[in-house]
């Protein structure tokens, strides 16, 4: 007889849950093709997963499970849940996330993180929280990012947003636009090149992967009339990274490189700040892009959006980027 596949176990946290989480998770888990790839089980709030059911008219159940092992016994159409939370309506308000919100979202968060590094589960992925209500908790974190960090012992991390077309990796991330120049040196732009090139590689399987690294400035720089971050920084870390065996080019100006990345000539690009990588992304990418972190211990994926507190409730809210994360982390898990 064959060996039957083991499919990885896939945790699913539900972030904030006076947000769109609860209905994303929803909508994701009714495709048949998640069930077909992976076992996923949801960390979140009872209460708001069955408000969630409820909005979606879905017809799956909630089964309540204990530990991550206990997934894969359930019939089909059940929802695992491993309910670490069961908020009063008080704080569960959609649009309204309170101090006991932003605990529970932070706790499924580190439970998470915990299965992932002691190999309970092969992934995780993650929906989207509220900054806001976790420092009410008092978890002062700038995001899921910098919190799973700190979880996994690691400075090495790098955020990259990826769809089908682009792959795009940040030298700074939410940085005021003035701010970016000074924030970019040698040693950063050169360990974001190689993150994103071990990143790259196990989202695609591909063992050298070729990147592109955009410019700071306009025209790369003019020769330095518009500045000399490309000739002082960026151009020695490219060439740090290709000593070490690192396929990247650069740097190039970014007005032009996402043509060409669009055409498939790059497997990533890594961009200097925020806006420069993630407009060209969004165009391209809006519904079905994953935010994920790279250069963790652990593969954690991502919607690439927030609460939507205008769309909670209502049942519109799309699930294609809940379904790319969770798609896309069992991709990873594989390679």
């Amino acid at each position: 007889m064959p060996e039957i596949p083991v499919k990885p176990v896939i945790a699913i946290t539900m972030g904030d849950p006076c947000g769109v989480g609860p209905e994303i998770i929803v909508k994701a888990l009714q495709n048949p093709a998640v069930a077909g790839r992976c076992i996923p089980f949801v960390i979140g709030d009872g209460n708001a997963l069955e408000r969630g059911l409820a909005v979606c008219r879905s017809s799956l159940a909630i089964r309540e499970i204990f530990a991550p092992g206990e997934a894969h016994l359930l019939p089909p159409g059940s929802i695992p849940l491993l309910a670490l939370s069961r908020l009063d309506e008080g704080d569960l308000l959609y649009g309204r996330p309170t101090a006991a919100s932003g605990d529970a979202a932070f706790r499924y968060i580190c439970t998470a993180a915990r299965f992932c590094l002691d190999g309970s589960v092969a992934a995780m992925a993650t929906a989207p929280i509220s900054k806001e209500a976790m420092h009410r908790a008092g978890h002062d974190y700038p995001g899921h990012t910098e919190l799973l960090a700190e979880l996994c012992g690691s400075d090495d991390y790098v955020m990259m947003l990826a769809g089908e077309v682009l792959r795009v990796s940040l030298v700074t991330i939410h940085e005021a636009l003035k701010d970016v120049p000074a924030l970019i040196d040698v040693e950063q732009v050169l360990k974001t090149i190689r993150v994103t090139a071990a990143g790259v590689a196990r989202l695609t399987g591909r063992q050298r992967p070729r990147l592109a690294v955009a410019a700071l400035n306009p025209h790369c720089g003019e020769g330095g009339m518009f500045g000399r971050e490309e000739h002082d920084i960026i151009a020695p870390a490219i060439a740090a990274a290709q000593r070490a065996g690192i396929d990247a080019v650069g740097p190039l100006s970014a007005d032009t490189l996402f043509y060409f990345a669009r055409q498939g000539q790059y497997d990533g690009v890594v961009a200097m700040y925020h806006d420069q990588g993630l407009i060209p992304l969004k165009m391209l990418h809006f519904d079905d892009a994953v935010n994920i972190t790279l250069g963790l211990p652990i593969i954690r994926t991502s919607v690439d959006h927030g609460t939507a507190y205008d769309l909670a409730g209502t049942g519109r809210a799309s699930e294609r980027s809940m379904l790319a994360a969770i798609t896309m982390a069992v991709d990873m898990a594989g390679h």
